[in-house]
Formats: structure tokens, sequence, C-alpha cells
């Protein structure tokens, strides 16, 4: 455990282990332990890395407010600076949101992936969504403050401006561009009681990845801490 000052940023970072590299990345709001279960077991066969993405856990804030794509290049940067290309990599959520950028645009960094709860696809929305974002587009043009404690999630309403201002790049960006382009094999893990990455979202993200394979685990959209044995040995099977 430690941190050190990469890029004028102070990153939190822990590294366990020999081996070959194994690189964890957390999802929106979260940090690296989340994946407690994961790095104390991994760490007996490979050299498990893992950060605080800026703005979360115990690093310091980004200078701007970044999209997905800020945040793949500093994440590729640091790994590189660190000697983990060609790691494999677990991803959640967010965290599924930074590699599959960097899956599609950089093809020697991970050997392969496995994405538990992979964010990137757009939701399907109703008409009642439809109704309540152009109510809030009004509303925002009239009464900004208004529209903000009214219609943002408690959530959204508890960032800063600019914390709101990534939030709102990030959720908004369709990733289902970047599945063709990916090249390494990707195994894609979720949970069936999942409501924040639904099992559809799934089948998208399996379908359209060239060399994807999908499991289902008991859960929700944190299956990997809820059925740990389960998923470290998914995880083993695959890596190895």
């Amino acid at each position: 455990m430690g941190s050190i000052l990469f890029e004028g940023i102070e990153v939190a970072l822990s590294e366990q282990g020999a081996g070959e590299p194994l690189v964890f990345l957390h999802g929106w709001g979260a940090r690296k332990e989340c994946f407690f279960y994961q790095t104390s077991y991994f760490c007996r066969f490979y050299r498990v890395f893992a950060f605080d993405f800026p703005g979360f856990g115990g690093s310091g804030a980004p200078p701007a407010a970044w999209d997905v794509g800020a945040y793949a290049a500093f994440t590729e940067r640091l790994l590189r600076a660190r000697g983990l290309a060609g790691a494999r990599l677990v991803a959640h959520s967010f965290g599924g949101r930074v590699a599959l950028k960097l899956l599609a645009r950089r093809q020697d960094l991970f050997s392969r992936a496995l994405l538990t709860g992979c964010a990137g696809i757009p939701p399907r929305r109703g008409p009642g969504y439809r109704c309540r974002v152009r109510a809030y587009r009004i509303a925002k043009r009239i009464a900004p403050r208004f529209a903000e404690r009214r219609f943002g999630s408690a959530e959204y309403r508890a960032l800063s401006p600019m914390r709101r201002e990534s939030f709102k790049k990030i959720v908004n960006e369709d990733l289902t561009p970047c599945l063709a382009h990916i090249r390494a094999p990707v195994l894609y893990v979720f949970g069936r009681q999942d409501r924040a990455t639904p099992p559809y979202m799934a089948e998208i993200l399996q379908k359209n990845t060239p060399q994807a394979g999908l499991v289902y685990l008991p859960g929700s959209h944190f299956c990997f801490s809820e059925q740990p044995a389960a998923f470290n040995a998914v995880a083993r099977e695959f890596f190895r």
C-alpha cells in the first residue's frame, strides 16, 4: 500500500506478489479495496497491481472534468510507467468503460481481460424517461438551481461541480463502437440480479466483442465480492 506522485496527481496504489502482472480497475465511486477478495487471492500467482482512479479513494482529483478517454489515457500512461504492459486485467463497472477504450485502441496493453458488471452500453429508456429529460431541459433554462435539485439524483447532487461534468460525460458515452476493435480475449462476468448493468447489457457486450465469453453468477452489480470464491475460480481458469 502507498501512493506516488504521477503527472502532478497523488495516486494511491497497491502492489503485491510476483510474476506476470494482473491489473485491477475499480468502478465509479469505489476504490481499489473493493477487490480485496481478489487481490488477496491472486497475489499468490501474479504481480497484482491496483490503484484508485484520480478523484476516487485516496487519489487526488484530476485537474479538469475528465471523460472516459481522459481516464483511459491516464491509466495507460501509468501502467506503462510501472512496466505493466501486457497484463491480465480485471475491471468493474466504470473500470470496464476505461478497459473497453484501452482494449480497442491499445492492443498490446492487456493480454486478456475479465470485465464484471461492465458499463458502457446505453440503457433502455421508456417514454417516461424522455418526458423527464424534456422537463429537465426546460427547467434548466428557466431555473437552473431548481432543475438540479428537482431532477438530479442524490448521488449526482452530492458531487462537486467538476465531478458532475465528468459524470455526465462518462455516462452519456456509448462505447458499443469500441467492441468490434477489441482483439484480446474477453470474459464478461455479470450478476444475474444486477440492476445497474442488467443482463441484456452483458449479452450486447458478448455478442459484439470478437473473442468474448459470458458467465453469470448469483448476485448483483458486485457479484465479485458477494460470490468471491466462485468469481475467483472463474477468473483463475480464464487467466490460466
